[in-house]
């Protein structure tokens, strides 16, 4: 094979791994768990969003990256579930020096990592036991405070911010030109992930997502496809649906709530989590209340 032909050959397996949804941005394909690894690259240094599983999946993620450039790297991460932040160790191992993420997600992975090591066994069963190279909790050693940080990469500047709790209470949004990136808040082709979300702040957030829509156009969930800020809003109006049945059940004092769940806008797992959801965190604010 000739050189051209192996440079062909090259960037035929880099489009094939990547999908372009913007200028300089684009989204890897295939990645474990099936989530959105981001990637803009600028003149100067190039911007990875969400670093996978564990040592493994950041490997391929990075190999995928050196396809498309061999720039300096900064990560982001955009909340502390494993399957966006368990790459960390791999990635800061092979020259990244700096990790965003919000102050609380860097809080939040130093406090529950090894709580969720459990649930990469089956991908990574290395992270899984903390065994071999790369394999330790990472939290993020750069943090966004109350305020928005813009990143510029050379020719093109990203910005994260944080509209609210939702999914988590550290969900952290990356605008890099018209493409937002949404992590979780946002998901296409599967349910949304209620077992330590926020739900009643969730739909505000996303509101405000949605308002968004003069300055992006394309938003990236954490799962799934690209959608536009149609789809944003129909998943507001569903999880403000699933709230008000939900609450209802609760305010009726239902012996069994459950009962509730064949009418819930989600399959039966996900039903199920935002109703315990919504009970925890109404004992919580029962409890705060001073009740006994």
């Amino acid at each position: 094979m000739s050189d051209t032909s192996a440079v062909d050959s090259e960037s035929k397996d880099a489009e094939a791994r990547w999908r372009e949804v913007g200028p300089r941005t684009w989204i890897l394909r295939g990645a474990g768990y099936g989530i959105n690894v981001g990637l803009v690259v600028g003149t100067e240094r190039a911007l990875v969003i969400d670093t996978g599983v564990g040592p493994v999946q950041a490997a391929m993620i990075l190999e995928a990256v050196r396809e498309v450039t061999a720039l300096p790297i900064t990560v982001v991460n955009t909340h502390s579930h494993f399957d966006h932040t368990f790459g960390n160790a791999y990635l800061a191992a092979h020259g990244v020096d700096d990790i965003w993420a919000t102050a609380r997600c860097a809080e939040d992975l130093a406090q529950t990592g090894e709580q969720q090591r459990t649930l990469v066994a089956e991908l990574e069963p290395g992270m899984a036991d903390d065994a071999g190279p790369n394999t330790s909790i990472h939290p993020a050693n750069r943090v966004v405070e109350d305020s928005p940080v813009d990143l510029d990469l050379g020719e093109i500047s990203v910005t994260l911010f944080h509209l609210g709790r939702g999914h988590t209470d550290n969900d952290l949004l990356i605008g890099a030109g018209n493409v937002l990136f949404t992590g979780d808040l946002v998901e296409e082709g599967g349910d949304p992930g209620f077992e330590d979300s926020y739900p009643a702040d969730w739909i505000r957030t996303l509101g405000k997502i949605a308002a968004l829509d003069d300055l992006y156009d394309v938003f990236v969930p954490g799962h799934g496809n690209p959608v536009g800020v149609e789809f944003v809003t129909a998943q507001l109006y569903k999880m403000r649906t699933a709230v008000r049945v939900t609450k209802v059940a609760m305010d009726e004092a239902s012996v069994d709530m459950t009962k509730a769940i064949p009418i819930l806008p989600y399959g039966p797992e996900q039903s199920r989590a935002l109703l315990i959801r919504l009970r925890t965190l109404a004992r919580w604010k029962w409890h705060q209340s001073g009740a006994v």
